[in-house]
């Protein structure tokens, strides 16, 4: 993790002075856990949740939220603020702070997608497969959110077989041991 954190320092800046970066993958997959991990390795760096964007209604709805609340303030050198939402009210119910940082991480599923690749430094992939990362995910939740997983599933299907992120991944991370790989196959991280 050491490594990688170094290495994410490293890079150019993507959003004005920020080197952004998505940890992106299935839901499931362990991106919040390895998110958090990688936030300490390099010192407390900001993390955007993308569940604090998406609602019930659209779940891959949130690049307009993203852009203009996180993406071109941080562009611009300033620190962000964005509206979270509330899962259990159905309504985005507080303000979360981003302060502008050498390195921002934006976690969830979709963070590498096309409208935000020319933002990003960096996507990072959890390599789990879909069904085990729900079949993870189910777990953790447990029964009581067992309809809301059976209409997630149709949507982010649907989601990555239009925009695929995992090609554009230039760190992958196994799901399973948690360990990083540098990705050898697809695009670099910043194409469109």
């Amino acid at each position: 993790m050491t490594a990688l954190a170094a290495e994410l320092r490293a890079l150019a800046p993507s959003c004005g002075p920020v080197r952004l970066v998505a940890v992106d993958g299935h839901a499931g997959s362990g991106k919040t856990t390895f998110t958090g991990r990688l936030a300490a390795a390099l010192g407390g760096a900001p993390v955007v949740h993308l569940d604090d964007l998406a609602t019930h209604a659209e779940p891959f709805g949130w690049t307009g939220r993203l852009r203009e609340q996180v993406l071109e303030p941080l562009a611009a050198g300033r620190d962000a603020a964005y509206e979270v939402y509330d899962w259990t009210l159905r309504r985005f119910a507080s303000t979360a702070a981003l302060p502008s940082a050498p390195v921002v991480l934006v976690e969830g599923v979709g963070a590498g997608r096309r409208a935000v690749r020319p933002w990003l430094a960096r996507v990072v992939w959890m390599e789990l497969a879909a069904e085990d990362a729900r079949r993870r995910g189910k777990e953790r939740d447990g029964p009581a959110l067992a309809e809301f997983w059976a209409g997630w599933a149709r949507a982010e299907t649907a989601h990555f077989a239009a925009d695929p992120s995992r090609p554009y991944a230039a760190t992958r991370v196994d799901g399973v041991t948690g360990r990083i790989t540098p990705s050898t196959v697809g695009e670099p991280s910043t194409s469109p």
